[in-house]
């Protein structure tokens, strides 16, 4: 680990902390006695994504997070909800340990969230991925909604 003031690599640790998300570790520099602070994680790699016309993406999570985001504009959808969301998401990406995945199963992923969250954001979704072509795709939709049980409209 270098020195973030004299570049040396040569540094003790002081101290370690442990959380449920990183490791923080105290370090000195042996040459110029500075002390920072350093945290360690776990790098998870994600699947790349193969899209409907058969190129492949790198997983983006900002694309994720504004697919969600604007399904649930102007609906009383709290911010942690959409974190804890893509959160969930990205961890059931990792379980199935594949080096790459269709896009249309990660919206899957997304629809089954949303339905959860708020049934007008997954309709909106819905819409956009399904790509509705005329009123009575929406109708299909709506009237598949309203046949399932009603757990929660909104979960903030």
């Amino acid at each position: 680990m270098k020195c973030p003031r004299c570049n040396s690599t040569r540094s003790a640790v002081t101290d370690s902390r442990s959380d449920e998300s990183a490791i923080r570790r105290r370090r000195e520099c042996q040459e110029c006695n500075f002390r920072f602070s350093t945290f360690e994680r776990v790098e998870y790699s994600l699947p790349a994504i193969i899209k409907k016309g058969g190129s492949r993406q790198v997983y983006k999570s900002e694309k994720l997070r504004a697919g969600i985001e604007r399904a649930c504009e102007k609906r009383p959808v709290s911010v942690e909800t959409v974190d804890s969301a893509i959160e969930n998401i990205e961890k059931k990406l990792q379980e199935l340990c594949v080096k790459e995945i269709a896009s249309t199963e990660v919206g899957n992923l997304v629809m089954e969230a949303l339905k959860e969250i708020d049934q007008v954001a997954y309709v909106r979704f819905a819409s956009v991925y399904r790509a509705f072509s005329d009123v009575s795709d929406f109708v299909d939709t709506l009237e598949n909604l309203k046949s399932e049980p009603l757990e929660s409209t909104v979960k903030n």
